[in-house]
């Protein structure tokens, strides 16, 4: 009975679920602040029973808006307000207990009469590229959503599009199917002719359609769910700083997977452009700030502790870092190592009694792949530092994965070989 047919080393999409852009799963939305109720909407009786009764609930402000609107015909009745805390509720999650986890554990009651509230918590980003972690366009809303937004193209322009209209059916007089969602084009009228995102010359951002609107996607440690947590904002101050932070930690240590961040707030006086008078004025506002728990400095000069289990068990990583063979000595055991196998015959190898040997599990999946000796080792060194970053060897899950990675190559030997061999060369000088 012959083996069915199959299929490999397609390069495209296949299935309908890979034509389309993936998106990380997101559970729930952590806000920057609240929303109040305006001079107008005060006055109002039942507007701010509407309020206070759905916020006590725990309703989001949209609906509270929107309740309002529907019960007074009072539009826009909620206006937005900065304050050093974050809005964290059930019902920004797809499950409620999430918030509520959330809450109870990274929550502070400082006694100021506002209750439990989120100061700050902690955060891992699910991606090594900063842009990925917080996405950002211009964009001018309307009712029935995006209007314009901003992207870049291949020749590094920053341009305006927007959805080509819809095109009808000749034959049944109504919209045509669109397959893959709605196609987005150039925009091209009067105001923007050649398509270029020029906010100076833009009537939407000139009349404060058209603003800044970016979000972080995140993982709360602890927070159970699959998938990451919104936070948005529309501050170009914060993103900068955000940025800053994320460049920072990724030239010190090579990635941003696996950092634990801590979001918080911190009033900071700022710049701005009275609009009536067109002259700059500063004020205090309180921005999202990005911090994490690391001794930059030691990461810098290469000090930074490794864990215990890494000190004893790193023979073949240490040759891998060298350029050497597997089989040469590069790095000797301490002298208390030396000290605890002589008092202890029956030892176990560096590495730890945990399936921690690292040493034996990597002589062997080298010489099983064919890399073991100096152009391989080389190779798999200037591979290993542009896929886990600078200082990989210093940290045990890049190293786990690392030994991972080459496990799942033996099923393809040459085609990991050559895959490395094609990475040193375009890396190495």
């Amino acid at each position: 009975m012959h083996a069915p047919v199959t299929y490999t080393g397609f390069d495209g999409p296949r299935s309908l679920l890979e034509e389309r852009p993936m998106r990380p799963p997101i559970i729930g939305k952590i806000r920057p602040g609240i929303k109040v109720l305006t001079r107008k909407a005060r006055e109002n009786a039942e507007a701010v029973r509407i309020h206070d009764t759905l916020l006590a609930q725990g309703h989001s402000f949209e609906k509270i808006q929107v309740e309002i609107e529907r019960k007074t015909n009072l539009r826009n009745a909620l206006v937005p307000k900065n304050v050093p805390w974050f809005t964290c509720r059930a019902s920004d999650f797809t499950n409620p207990a999430i918030a509520n986890e959330i809450l109870q554990r990274y929550g502070e009651d400082r006694g100021d009469g506002n209750g439990l509230k989120l100061w700050r918590f902690p955060v891992k980003f699910a991606f090594d590229d900063w842009l990925q972690n917080m996405p950002h366009q211009l964009v001018a809303w309307t009712t029935t959503g995006r209007q314009f937004f901003s992207d870049y193209g291949s020749d590094g322009k920053r341009y305006c599009k927007a959805y080509a209209p819809v095109p009808k059916n000749e034959r049944a007089n109504r919209a045509r199917r669109m397959w893959g969602g709605r196609t987005i084009i150039l925009r091209q009228d009067d105001d923007i002719p050649d398509g270029l995102c020029d906010p100076q010359v833009c009537p939407q951002y000139q009349l404060g359609a058209c603003n800044l609107s970016a979000s972080f996607y995140f993982a709360v440690p602890f927070a159970p769910g699959l998938g990451l947590v919104e936070l948005p904002t529309t501050s170009i101050y914060v993103l900068q700083k955000a940025h800053a932070a994320m460049q920072t930690v990724l030239m010190a240590r090579g990635k941003l997977v696996g950092v634990e961040f801590w979001i918080s707030k911190q009033e900071i006086e700022i710049s701005r452009i009275e609009a009536e008078s067109g002259k700059p004025v500063r004020q205090m506002q309180w921005l999202i700030t990005l911090d994490a728990d690391i001794d930059i400095g030691a990461l810098l000069d290469g000090t930074d502790r490794r864990p215990p289990a890494l000190e004893l068990a790193t023979h073949a990583v240490s040759a891998l870092e060298a350029g050497a063979e597997v089989g040469e000595p590069v790095v000797e055991a301490s002298s208390e190592t030396h000290a605890a196998a002589s008092a202890s015959p029956g030892a176990v190898e560096p590495g730890g009694d945990d399936g921690t040997d690292f040493e034996s599990q990597f002589r062997d999946l080298v010489a099983r792949l064919g890399l073991n000796s100096d152009d391989g080792m080389g190779q798999l060194k200037v591979y290993a530092a542009a896929t886990f970053g600078r200082g990989w060897s210093k940290r045990e899950q890049d190293i786990r994965q690392l030994l991972s990675e080459l496990r799942t190559a033996l099923a393809h030997p040459l085609a990991f070989r050559e895959q490395v061999a094609a990475i040193a060369a375009e890396i190495s000088p």
